[in-house]
């Protein structure tokens, strides 16, 4: 199956994982809007709505940039709009967008709780039902959102509650989804790496370079979320998916070509959070 003149809506993906996936269905010549807020460059952060719109139509596809906050249902309810307007369906729905916070429950702030509830379990909800009705009259219509298996080990748990319940929500929003439109033919499904992945969220918010020199390239989540949107959708819903598995079961056995440094043995590699 080819994602040929299919339609993605995705939350983020101005940069890291989400671009990567954009630019894979783009090779196909699959139409992509996104709706992110990096409508100007950013001081610290590479890309924006429009170099990444840039991206898609150079690998292939049709792009549509929406300037937009899925914290703000007006937002949501116009990228649904625009994306149906321009492309005349839509067929994928991809919840990137995420805010992370490692920080421990004493020393989180209240606004930073709040914007991840908000833009990681709120987003991915609100954009996904935004998106259902169309979604129905797709032929084989997919639902993916970039968050872990649910793990109630301790270990996570308390490791950084307030980002754990954000994820988590992520992923049971959408395992949720998965259950209550089984009927529709909506596959609902959520995807994490094995290990880290070299992107901003990575360099800023979990080790800096160092950890960068030891992850994966987001290419790896990409070739993965690929796989995982080609399957019928009848067939392949309601999974927590790591994306090294979802190549195994594609036939994958080499993933020296996903190092971010080149020639990095796999036992090197520093493994993601929330698997253990």
């Amino acid at each position: 199956m080819s994602l040929a003149g299919k339609t993605m809506l995705m939350s983020g993906g101005s940069r890291g994982i989400g671009l990567a996936i954009a630019l894979r269905a783009a090779a196909d010549g699959a139409n992509v809007a996104i709706i992110a807020k990096t409508d100007t460059p950013h001081p610290k952060l590479e890309g924006t709505i429009h170099t990444a719109a840039e991206a898609i139509r150079q690998a292939g596809g049709q792009a549509l940039p929406i300037h937009g906050d899925v914290r703000n249902d007006e937002d949501i309810a116009r990228a649904v709009e625009l994306t149906l307007a321009e492309f005349g369906g839509i067929d994928i729905v991809v919840n990137n967008a995420s805010v992370i916070d490692l920080s421990g429950s004493l020393d989180l702030a209240e606004k930073k709780y709040d914007l991840m509830q908000d833009v990681n379990v709120r987003g991915t909800f609100m954009l996904s039902r935004a998106a259902i009705p169309a979604l129905k009259k797709s032929e084989n219509p997919h639902i993916l959102s970039l968050s872990p298996p649910l793990n109630i080990s301790p270990k996570w748990l308390g490791a950084h509650t307030g980002y754990t319940m954000a994820k988590y929500g992520m992923t049971m929003a959408t395992m949720g989804i998965a259950a209550e439109f089984a009927e529709s033919g909506i596959a609902a499904n959520s995807l994490w790496p094995l290990t880290t992945v070299a992107t901003a969220a990575v360099q800023f918010s979990l080790g800096g370079d160092q950890m960068m020199r030891v992850s994966r390239t987001p290419e790896i989540c990409a070739d993965a979320a690929y796989a995982m949107l080609t399957k019928d959708s009848r067939s392949y819903s309601g999974q927590t998916l790591v994306a090294e598995d979802v190549l195994r079961a594609e036939g994958v056995t080499d993933f020296s070509g996903y190092a971010a440094v080149p020639g990095t043995p796999d036992d090197q590699l520093f493994l993601d959070i929330f698997l253990d």
